[in-house]
């Protein structure tokens, strides 16, 4: 019997970007018809070494093969031809365009767009068939959700004749039964003989849906096994060097005093469109109150509305005093002076300045602070070395203020946004997607450091669509749907399954009379 070429085979990738290595000496096969994870922490190199494969990045040296035959990727376009795909993480769609318009896009047959279109209905058509990614031809972006929009990323892949589908953190946006579904999905591709790359920092699914998986670590690759033969603690030690608490460790909740107190709070949006309706919720210090629900039913808006971003109506006290709502005397600044720190939910666009330093944007909110400001200057010097400092406490890689935000991985960034916001030790934090891209390490580390200033007393109003996180790090959890909330429970007293019913707009009252 003759032996199967690998589908993928990278020998000797290594790849710098001036003095940083990302990738070194790199080897992986990757055998056709499986789906092969790889994790590592952010800043392993998993996403460097997927852009080489992709064309993006040209490798500093090394080889790669597909199906036996050593193949040059000089291109994404050259990639594509080599029958392989790519699902980024920030997906790659024209807001305004249509599904159809958006597949065909780059692959048009000829020079008229009107056969292109109707050859690719018929086969989109037949490949949602196939494959369980029915989406409508004619939406369009703008009007669908995240879940869809990452089935039209395949379908363009699939459309362009992909064998080999490269996923990137695929699940960061999605709801847990929309990641369910694109499971069932990637397993609907394996059976027709589609070979696939899962680049994800969630153990739990890399045990569920992968055959194989790789295993990097600053920017070598470390072990490679099979799914069946590890466990995610032993993945997590070898994708950290050393071991990892995979839950999170705290003792029960010791609430004092009121901090925060919404009542009846509504945010109208610019269509008219009622995002609030009727929000009462209370923090107090020593607590973390989880908000979970699915994206878009009003917990950003809640955010905003707490961090001075958006103006409502209805009423909010922090520390038994009122605060504006009508934007008119409160904005982010009077907000923090009252004690409220706030990690926003998307920190490239509300959290950090991508194209300044690290340290200016350690800076960000605070740069009015007596410490950061010599006479009528900012002191440059104080700035830094107060970023450096928070670079080591908060192991950010790499330890280098200097650079631009956009050097840094995502969870890198994410560690920058956390860093200057806790260390401002605020009386209530608001904290959206805490570990939304965030590898295993840095998990444990920023679940840590919330707990730890929950139990130096502080009030915590977290947001997160991870329900995992919303269960084990809560101390009360809210539901919210479509504005409202839809109740309250303790984690002690449900599971995924009601707050997934809760969150789709059922009250989870049909648990408990069944």
């Amino acid at each position: 019997m003759t032996d199967v070429a690998p589908a993928i085979e990278l020998k000797g990738i290594s790849k710098a970007f001036g003095p940083v290595q990302a990738n070194k000496d790199i080897s992986i096969r990757v055998m056709p018809g499986t789906i092969h994870g790889i994790i590592g922490e952010n800043g392993a190199g998993k996403s460097t070494l997927m852009s080489i494969l992709y064309g993006f990045y040209k490798a500093d040296a090394g080889e790669v093969f597909i199906s036996g035959q050593k193949t040059a990727i000089p291109d994404s376009q050259a990639a594509i031809a080599a029958g392989i795909g790519m699902v980024f993480q920030h997906f790659k769609l024209v807001e305004n365009f249509t599904v159809l318009e958006n597949v065909v896009l780059g692959a048009e047959s000829g020079a008229l767009l009107g056969p292109s279109l109707a050859q690719a209905r018929k086969e989109l058509t037949q490949l949602a068939a196939n494959y369980e990614l029915n989406v409508d031809p004619d939406a369009l972006i703008e009007n669908i959700g995240v879940g869809m929009q990452q089935r039209v990323e395949i379908l363009k892949a699939l459309y362009r004749q992909a064998d080999i589908l490269i996923l990137d953190e695929p699940t960061g946006v999605l709801t847990p039964a929309e990641a369910d579904h694109l499971f069932r999905i990637l397993e609907g591709l394996k059976a027709q003989g589609k070979t696939i790359i899962l680049i994800t920092h969630k153990l739990r699914e890399i045990m569920e849906v992968t055959d194989t998986v790789s295993v990097m670590r600053r920017g070598e690759m470390t072990a490679t096994v099979k799914t069946s033969e590890t466990s995610p603690p032993e993945l997590a030690e070898l994708m950290v060097g050393r071991k990892v608490l995979l839950r999170v460790d705290k003792t029960p909740a010791q609430p004092k005093d009121m901090v925060l107190d919404v009542q009846n709070l509504e945010v109208t949006d610019g269509k008219g469109v009622k995002r609030l309706k009727g929000v009462s919720l209370n923090v107090r210090a020593g607590e973390i109150l989880g908000i979970a629900g699915v994206a878009g039913n009003g917990q950003s808006e809640l955010l905003e509305v707490l961090g001075g971003i958006q103006t409502a109506t209805g009423t909010i006290t922090v520390n038994g005093q009122e605060i504006d709502l009508t934007g008119k005397q409160s904005d982010g600044r009077s907000r923090r002076a009252r004690g409220i720190a706030h990690v926003p939910e998307d920190r490239q666009r509300e959290g950090l300045i991508m194209d300044f330093r690290a340290w200016e944007n350690v800076a960000f909110g605070y740069h009015h602070e007596e410490e950061y400001n010599s006479g009528m200057l900012m002191d440059q010097a104080a700035i830094k070395a107060d970023a450096a400092g928070k670079f080591e406490r908060f192991d950010v890689r790499p330890d280098n203020p200097l650079l631009e935000a956009k050097n840094f991985s995502g969870g890198n960034q994410q560690k920058i946004v956390l860093a200057r916001e806790i260390e401002r030790n605020p009386d209530l934090l608001l904290v959206g997607q805490p570990t939304r891209g965030v590898d295993i390490g840095a998990i444990e580390f920023i679940h840590q450091r919330i707990v730890e200033l929950r139990d130096a007393g502080k009030a915590i109003l977290l947001v997160s669509v991870e329900l995992e996180e919303i269960l084990s790090l809560s101390d009360r959890i809210a539901v919210i749907f479509d504005g409202q909330i839809m109740g309250e429970r303790l984690p002690s007293e449900t599971d995924e399954k009601e707050l997934g019913l809760m969150m789709a707009g059922m009250s989870g009252l049909e648990k408990k009379a069944s």
